[in-house]
């Protein structure tokens, strides 16, 4: 994105807008026809498939690749084991998102950006320039460089 072209700001968070509100706004609520449509959800009994990392860099790793694949297109989503990832760092990170996600608008606000290229930035999964309906969904992105060790900036 042009640097000369101004961000557009995200709608407060629904969070920081309900201790003065009485009922949720109507820009904040999607249309019936918008939303979905729980009579056609097809129920679903298994589990989350659950993908172990262990031999990703071993002989196994073209079976768990495809593995991946597979939960990809079957599912959408799924689970991973054996990533490496000690808890204290997970632990460590939700400790962090959840302080980012309780400061103050303002202060979330100005690492909004929705510049895929930008390394970290907070964003929305909706366009803000041309969507009226206010989603709620915020998250933070960071671009990880595993061959540098590093966050890349």
């Amino acid at each position: 994105m042009d640097s000369k072209l101004e961000q557009p700001q995200p709608q407060p968070l629904l969070s920081d807008l309900v201790s003065s509100m009485s009922s949720v706004p109507s820009n904040y609520i999607r249309s019936a026809n918008d939303r979905p449509n729980f009579h056609e959800v097809v129920s679903f009994d298994g589990a989350i498939p659950l993908i172990d990392l262990q031999d990703l860099n071993g002989p196994k790793r073209l079976d768990i690749i495809k593995e991946i694949g597979l939960a990809c297109l079957n599912y959408g989503f799924f689970q991973v084991s054996n990533h490496g990832i000690s808890e204290a760092v997970i632990d460590n990170m939700l400790d962090i998102s959840r302080e980012f996600f309780h400061l103050p608008e303002s202060e979330r606000l100005k690492n909004y950006s929705d510049d895929p290229m930008k390394t970290m930035r907070l964003s929305t999964s909706f366009n803000v320039r041309t969507e009226n309906l206010i989603m709620t969904e915020r998250f933070v992105v960071m671009v990880w460089k595993a061959e540098t060790g590093s966050a890349s900036h």
